[in-house]
């Protein structure tokens, strides 16, 4: 509506290059009935002023690029040129069946590409663009058009990483044709677009997340997450979880010809967040073609091919790293979810982990190459290549993927199954029915099952290394559940114990999520197993190394008190035997010795309910809790409960503060009540783990529980009227 006259004017001083005259001219040329050929010559002038501010954008830091500094995009958005691209884009939308309006691809393209720029460029543009619901399920209709999907694909994933309400992929129109329209490349690339729509808004913290605000939270959520939704709706899509079992396990030399993968190169450049990516990949290309010309390598590339188009193999093997990591996400996400049992099934179906097994050495731990590559992605501050973040999606999925699963020993291949069974028949116990149920055909091939190569590359990982503590923890998993003598055998055998304690003691780890894992990992390793404690006996053998050993579990009992448990457990259960090998290794165990004094399960005991209180319970501390209510279990057996309650006890009046570790561990068991006694709450976790039956728990909190002050196994007996506090209700304030 501005006169031409005056937008010249301010032009000069005003500093907008002739944008907004160029936008006028775009909109008389975009009427209903245009054909679009004008538009395009005014775009091709305009492109370039964005992308230029764009590409600095790109290189500069994000965080510190200032909006007066790309003043064209600004200027651009603000005379409406965003909201006119949405409405060419649309326009075909709007017309009636009988005369559809084609636009041209390379349109499409040029549109697309200033609304990315302009995007990166200017704040609040995305969001704006997120609020259109039509536009933002438009966008997944143009991907069926290869030529286009790219930069669609980069458009819609810079838009749902900001939108507010999380889509329903069961709006996309024919989401079914659309995802078995796209070949495997476009495949690795939706999945990157999926992983937002299928993980939970907040589950990067949700070990942090108090259990009294989740369970508040979950009181107002009846009904299943759209997170939730989404993951089923993509279940139903025929052949498309298997598609990703072959995306995750094809090998580099089946990836498609050469030609196709140069052209996408070339689509990347004109696009602007992976520039950087590229210039990155060609350095290591350029390493890699000056070192393979010395030596041929049997994938290196297509014999017909002439050189000039062959892609060196780092740069393949960069490809196909980066679409696996998003194919694994999703894989892991969905193992994770309400489905689990039925995702579970197709991943065996369709040998995920075998075929893991075989790229192990050539691609997932691979040797590094020369260059350390930093890909801006998932989240601006990591600086992650995408090897270290392909090595944790792995484990990650590892993890997920054995953690309370029959599948888990599909990580093993078919002699290493056999050692299991021997074990078990030389131990003169019944076989693990899950491993004699295990179908042979879908397990691990080659020299070495996953797991066990799990523990070769964790045995070699430096101190200080980040993968320690996602290796312990897939290896954890796949002890979990019901203990299995014959499963810890296996790994004893391989040195893991030695490896643990070396990690714990020898090299003192300093990292609390490491040594979490380590302490995690042990306990599981030699809950009940005498041999374990007698191995531990064997490397810890002075005084010297046992002290390193108590001050790393005293130093943060949060971390350790599930090592804690196991001992207290295992401890209880040896006393209770008659066998000469067991008493001969209760007399000499240091470990054991250390735990059966009263004295230090006391100690243990009032410090673990000293660091919880209810208002401060996570999912992560809320196991001290348990712990705590382990040995308590185990005195109400041996009918010393009112020992331990008499002792706790007098320990406050020690302390100076009567009833402040007895009223605290009440509100403590109030909540466990709430907690646990929820008919969704899994209770066979706490059974499994401690082999104490559910009932014994519940009956044991009422026991301490109860109102009756003549009571000698109620709380309430031990905390003098005048110091009591025990009726407050929790919030969540």
């Amino acid at each position: 509506q501005i006169t031409e006259a005056l937008l010249k004017e301010r032009d000069k001083q005003a500093k907008w290059n002739g944008i907004p005259l160029l936008l006028q001219k775009l909109y008389e040329h975009s009427h209903p009935n245009s054909d679009f050929s004008q538009c395009h010559s005014i775009l091709k002038e305009i492109s370039p002023l964005l992308s230029m501010e764009a590409m600095a954008f790109v290189t500069e830091d994000r965080k510190a690029a200032q909006e007066s500094a790309f003043p064209n995009t600004y200027t651009f958005d603000l005379f409406g040129g965003v909201d006119l691209l949405v409405e060419i884009l649309m326009r075909p939308t709007l017309i009636t069946q009988k005369k559809k309006q084609k636009i041209s691809d390379d349109l499409i393209k040029d549109c697309l590409s200033i609304l990315y720029n302009t995007c990166i460029c200017t704040e609040g543009v995305t969001r704006r663009l997120a609020e259109r619901n039509d536009f933002v399920l438009f966008l997944f209709t143009l991907m069926t058009n290869k030529t286009t999907f790219l930069q669609t694909a980069t458009l819609i994933e810079d838009i749902l990483g900001v939108k507010k309400e999380m889509i329903q992929l069961d709006d996309i129109p024919n989401l079914a044709s659309l995802v078995s329209s796209f070949d495997q490349q476009q495949l690795a690339n939706f999945c990157r677009i999926l992983a937002v729509t299928i993980s939970e808004l907040d589950t990067g913290s949700d070990d942090k997340h108090t259990l009294l605000a989740k369970n508040a939270q979950q009181k107002k959520n009846l009904g299943p997450s759209r997170a939730e939704i989404n993951q089923a709706t993509l279940l139903n899509i025929p052949g498309f979880i298997e598609r990703l079992c072959k995306l995750a396990t094809r090998k580099v030399s089946e990836t498609t010809g050469t030609s196709s993968f140069l052209q996408e190169l070339e689509e990347w450049y004109t696009w602007l967040d992976n520039a950087l990516v590229l210039d990155a990949l060609m350095r290591v290309a350029n390493e890699e073609a000056e070192q393979s010309s010395t030596e041929s390598s049997d994938e290196s590339g297509l014999a017909n091919t002439s050189t000039r188009t062959q892609l060196p193999q780092s740069m393949k093997i960069m490809h196909e790293i980066m679409y696996k990591l998003e194919v694994l996400y999703v894989l892991c996400v969905l193992l994770m979810g309400r489905q689990r049992n039925q995702v579970h099934k197709m991943i065996a179906e369709f040998r995920l982990i075998p075929g893991l097994n075989n790229l192990f050495d050539k691609l997932i731990w691979r040797k590094h190459s020369a260059s350390a590559l930093v890909l801006h992605g998932h989240n601006q501050n990591c600086d992650c290549s995408p090897d270290i973040t392909l090595k944790i999606q792995f484990l990650r999925l590892l993890q997920s993927f054995s953690d309370h699963h029959e599948n888990k020993y599909l990580l093993l291949n078919s002699q290493e199954l056999n050692e299991l069974s021997a074990i078990s028949h030389k131990a003169n116990i019944p076989e693990v029915d899950a491993v004699v149920n295990t179908d042979r055909s879908l397990v691990c091939d080659g020299k070495r099952g996953l797991l066990t190569r799990l523990l070769q590359v964790m045995k070699k990982e430096p101190a200080e290394s980040s993968f320690r503590f996602w290796q312990a923890r897939a290896v954890e998993s796949f002890l979990r559940g019901t203990t299995s003598y014959a499963d810890q055998m296996f790994l004893l055998k391989r040195g893991l114990l030695e490896h643990i304690l070396y990690c714990i003691v020898d090299s003192e780890c300093k990292s609390r999520d490491v040594l979490q894992s380590y302490f995690d990992l042990l306990g599981e390793l030699m809950k009940f197993n005498i041999d374990a404690f007698k191995r531990f006996n064997k490397y810890i053998n002075t005084d010297e190394k046992f002290q390193v050993f108590l001050n790393q579990i005293n130093s943060s009992l949060v971390d350790s008190n599930m090592l804690v448990r196991c001992i207290t457990l295992s401890l209880d259960r040896f006393e209770n035997q008659s066998d000469a090998k067991v008493a001969e290794v209760l007399s000499e165990c240091r470990l054991l010795s250390y735990m059966s004094q009263m004295s230090m399960r006391m100690s243990f005991l009032f410090r673990l309910i000293n660091i919880i209180h209810v208002q401060t319970l996570t999912q992560e501390n809320v196991s001290c809790l348990n712990t705590s209510l382990v040995i308590l279990m185990l005195a109400r057996r041996k009918e010393k409960l009112p020992f331990y309650l008499r002792t706790l006890q007098q320990m406050e009046y020690t302390e100076k503060y009567p009833g402040f570790i007895l009223n605290n561990f009440h509100s403590l068991l109030r909540f466990w009540q709430q907690h646990y006694l929820n008919k969704d709450k899994d209770s066979t976790c706490l059974e499994n783990s401690s082999c104490i039956s559910f009932t014994y728990w519940k009956e044991t909190v009422s026991i301490l529980l109860s109102p009756d002050r003549t009571s000698p196994c109620a709380i309430v007996s031990y905390i003098d009227e005048a110091y009591m506090d025990i009726d407050r209700d929790f919030s969540e304030e």
